[in-house]
């Protein structure tokens, strides 16, 4: 707005000439004022300011500023500890008003984050926070809620729990508070941990219980909820009953899982798999909770209860799977020597019949020679090329073409035999492929890669005409075992035979993006002295190497501890739960959408290689013993809690009961003898 100055005259003439004022080019308009006064009068100049340009504030500012400040809430944190500064932090930084009050001394911390702390909490209800913000733990929940002056509030103050159940604190807020309090219940699915790099795609579930009718209570409401709408948050407007069934399934397994596998005390290792690290991840995250959070969950959601039984069943359904499988291998086998014992018999009579009466002996037929001497070629098996290598694929089932396609990619040249005829698919990878084993030793592979279940191994083995081979033919296995292997080259190949024993810690489904990073186990276990022999093993390793895989040369022995440890409980973990028939959820956590993704990627294996898991490595049942145990262990503790407040309920003066003295179990003998005690009166009849 523009201003003229005022002037003060005596009298005024008729004007005798104009006079014109420009203003600043800048504006579009000149202002012409043409008085005439006499001139003997003292007049002052003409000035022309603007005034509310050099103003603090203009209308406009000061219309948005209070805008600015009607989204902001005066919120009150009831219970300071990690989670309630976690939020606090993200509040401040809205531009909200933040108040504080826990049993600890915050005051300190509070002052850090710009929050205003009061060890008092009538103190704290005088300031009339809009919002009531409790943060407390659940089992505590209640009594803190019970011990706040309501009657210091206002009468509109809006209540919001951020609980990790949802139907008990919905349940005593209505039963506890007037009805013109308003009421929200709230979980954001996060924490301190999962929500350190900000809380963007994270769910937050939340159902209004009690909102009034008036604008300013809905209104306020929404801006509540808007905090964790604008930091990018999932919103999930769910009831309290379906919040709990879902939580069970999802976040109680969750934690279930991880604090069970946190008692096996399980430490990273040389040969982690991705699924491994995974459950890593899991009980470090679970670990940092407390465990009342965790009986919380369990006393108060009355879902969990079936959820634990379901864990329990499913875990003891696989256990019997397993040594119902162990029981059918040792009845097999029990048959299996007694007829070859009977035969054995039986050939001996024939034996001692087909010799003549000069004692000439029998000629053995050309197939028993093929089994019991050894053929030598005077053909080459070489490559045309040094650095290429003839690799014959034994089991061309889902993991031998799976290698198999990175073995032609290099340039090698690829051989298949399987029991099942794959010829076409290995036309389609350029790999020739044999339907008689004996045809495709005769092609003299430098390397014999076995790719068979760890069940059939032996068999496969056994079923080799390996006298076709050249003497200096390295055998290879992939199997998730290794001294099973091992030990089975050693006690069926001849001394002339290399053996390199190795497992590539990955398959089709995780390895489809390429081998980077990923473990490629090895131990050379018997490898000529010879260069040539030496630089063919290496030549092998470096069709892994190449393809960026991490190189852990470490011996049979060593592997399958750390196997145990890692591979099998990984599997056991994905197997019991897949028994659960776990579903993604609205309400997913990144915790849960592990043991979904650990549950699909396990399920894509047979139980037969599960099954081998735990039958040719000696350090899996002892692993499958921990984790029963330790399941176990965790029930114990839930359920002593759980007995414990119940026998407090029940027994309230049991402070009273043990300061009577205590009762002896037999009566004492006294100084006239006339009271014996019941050890002497039996001994005296």
């Amino acid at each position: 707005m523009l201003g003229v100055s005022t002037f003060h005259s005596t009298s005024l003439k008729t004007p005798s000439h104009s006079t014109t004022t420009r203003l600043n080019p800048t504006f579009p308009f000149s202002i012409s004022i043409s008085p005439s006064f006499n001139r003997s009068t003292t007049t002052k100049p003409l000035t022309i300011r603007a005034i509310d340009a050099a103003q603090s504030f203009d209308y406009e500012s000061k219309i948005a500023l209070q805008f600015h400040n009607s989204q902001k809430l005066k919120i009150a944190i009831i219970g300071f500890g990690n989670f309630g500064q976690f939020l606090a932090t993200t509040f401040v930084r809205q531009g909200h008003t933040v108040l504080a009050h826990s049993r600890s001394d915050y005051s300190a911390v509070a002052q850090n984050i710009g929050v205003k702390f009061f060890p008092n909490a009538d103190d704290l209800c005088e300031e009339h926070p809009e919002v009531i913000l409790l943060c407390t733990s659940i089992i505590s929940a209640q009594q803190v809620l019970l011990s706040l002056p309501f009657q210091r509030l206002k009468r509109s103050t809006l209540f919001v729990d951020v609980l990790s159940v949802k139907e008990f604190p919905k349940n005593f807020f209505l039963e506890i508070l007037p009805n013109y309090f308003d009421i929200i219940c709230s979980h954001p699915m996060f924490g301190p941990e999962s929500g350190s790099s900000g809380w963007k795609g994270l769910p937050f579930v939340y159902e209004k219980v009690r909102i009034g009718n008036n604008e300013t209570r809905v209104s306020r409401c929404e801006k509540f909820l808007d905090v964790f709408g604008r930091e990018g948050c999932r919103m999930v407007e769910m009831s309290c009953a379906d919040h709990d069934r879902y939580a069970a399934g999802s976040q109680f397994i969750t934690h279930t899982v991880g604090r069970v596998l946190g008692m096996l005390t399980l430490e990273s290792t040389p040969i982690n798999t991705k699924g491994y690290e995974s459950l890593l991840n899991l009980v470090e995250n679970t670990s940092g909770d407390s465990f009342d959070l965790y009986y919380g969950l369990f006393m108060f959601n009355k879902n969990s209860l079936e959820m634990l039984e379901r864990l329990d069943l499913a875990f003891e359904d696989l256990r019997k799977q397993l040594i119902a499988h162990l029981h059918d291998v040792v009845r097999n086998q029990l048959f299996e020597d007694a007829v070859k014992v009977q035969n054995l018999g039986d050939d001996s009579n024939h034996v001692a019949r087909k010799h003549g009466q000069n004692g000439s002996a029998i000629v053995l037929s050309s197939k028993n020679q093929r089994l019991h001497g050894y053929y030598r070629s005077n053909g080459s098996g070489q490559s045309d090329d040094s650095t290429k290598l003839k690799i014959a694929i034994i089991g061309f089932g889902n993991f031998g073409q799976f290698l198999a396609k990175t073995i032609v990619r290099h340039g090698h040249k690829v051989l298949a035999y399987s029991r099942t005829d794959y010829s076409d698919v290995a036309r389609e990878l350029g790999v020739s492929y044999f339907n008689d084993a004996d045809d495709l030793c005769e092609q003299h592979p430098e390397v014999i890669l076995l790719c068979t279940s760890i069940l059939s191994t032996e068999k496969v083995l056994k079923s080799l005409p390996v006298q076709r081979l050249r003497r200096s033919t390295l055998f290879v296995d992939v199997l998730s075992v290794k001294e099973f292997p091992r030990n089975l080259f050693l006690q069926h190949l001849p001394p002339y035979f290399d053996v390199l024993c190795t497992h590539p810690m990955f398959g089709p489904e995780s390895g489809k993006n390429g081998w980077k990073g990923l473990p490629f186990l090895f131990d050379k276990v018997r490898v000529g002295r010879d260069e040539s022999r030496i630089s063919r093993c290496d030549l092998f390793l470096d069709i892994f190497s190449k393809e960026g895989c991490r190189m852990v040369e470490m011996s049979c022995a060593e592997h399958d501890w750390h196997a145990a440890g890692s591979q099998f409980i990984t599997h056991t973990t994905g197997r019991f739960l897949e028994k659960l028939k776990l579903e993604a959820t609205p309400i997913d956590t990144k915790g849960y959408e592990t043991l979904l993704s650990l549950v699909e990627n396990t399920g894509g294996d047979s139980f037969d290689l599960y099954y081998g898991l735990f039958l040719y490595n000696i350090n899996a049942m002892e692993q499958l013993q921990r984790f029963d145990l330790a399941f176990e262990s965790l029930k114990k503790q839930l359920f002593d809690r759980l007995h414990g407040i119940y026998r407090k309920q029940v027994f309230q003066n049991e402070e009273k009961v043990r300061d009577f003295p205590e009762r002896s179990m037999l009566p004492e003998k006294s100084e006239d003898s006339s009271v014996v005690s019941f050890s002497n009166t039996v001994d005296a009849k």
